[in-house]
């Protein structure tokens, strides 16, 4: 039985809405999957009213979008520590490292990762979390060249090559009897980028 939530004060509804997005990733995870995610079970973990949700999501599918962007913030977030974690000249090893923090989140949070894949509509142009991603790889790529690194191909194309490369790779794992394989994916991630470069 989840214990009674204390009370915010009176206008600190962004912390209600961010306690109800941890406790619906942290039921995710449990899940597996957002099938059995529900706005009583959310306001359950959360320890208040579902009549509270609906304050800040008008239904899950808003609860669901508000959860993406979550989960996305928190990716990019590791992504960027990652990143911050390596000299500022070492070009390439800032881009493994936020490849490197990219397939531990996806491996670490599979369930929050295909929340991500399988809730964006196509459009034109694509948009979403993981487009945002390339972008940012697009742009660790643009950032080798300005300091002399040689790429095989132009910036975008590289890109594209490691994320696709990457996320195939997790795809496999996640659908894998044997996820174990998991710490493989960091030398994989290391490899792609050396394919991408002379």
């Amino acid at each position: 039985m989840t214990s009674q939530r204390v009370r915010n004060p009176w206008g600190q509804g962004e912390r209600l809405r961010l306690e109800i997005l941890d406790s619906a990733a942290r039921l995710l995870s449990e899940l597996g999957g957002e099938q059995g995610l529900t706005i009583r079970g959310v306001a359950r973990a959360t320890g208040i009213a579902p009549a509270s949700i609906y304050q800040h999501f008008a239904d899950k599918a808003a609860l669901v979008e508000g959860l993406i962007e979550f989960d996305y913030q928190q990716l990019s977030t590791a992504m960027a520590e990652a990143d911050g974690q390596c000299p500022a000249d070492a070009v390439l090893d800032r881009v493994k490292a936020q490849m490197r923090a990219y397939c531990l989140f996806a491996m670490a949070h599979p369930g929050h990762y295909r929340l991500m894949l399988n809730n964006r509509p196509v459009t034109t142009p694509p948009s979403g979390p993981l487009v945002d991603i390339v972008k940012m790889l697009i742009d660790a790529f643009e950032r080798c060249e300005r300091a002399g690194v040689r790429l095989r191909v132009p910036a975008r194309r590289a890109a594209i090559i490691v994320f696709v490369g990457a996320h195939g790779w997790v795809a496999l794992l996640h659908a894998s009897e044997n996820a174990a394989q998991g710490p493989s994916i960091l030398d994989f991630v290391d490899e792609l980028v050396w394919l991408v470069t002379e």
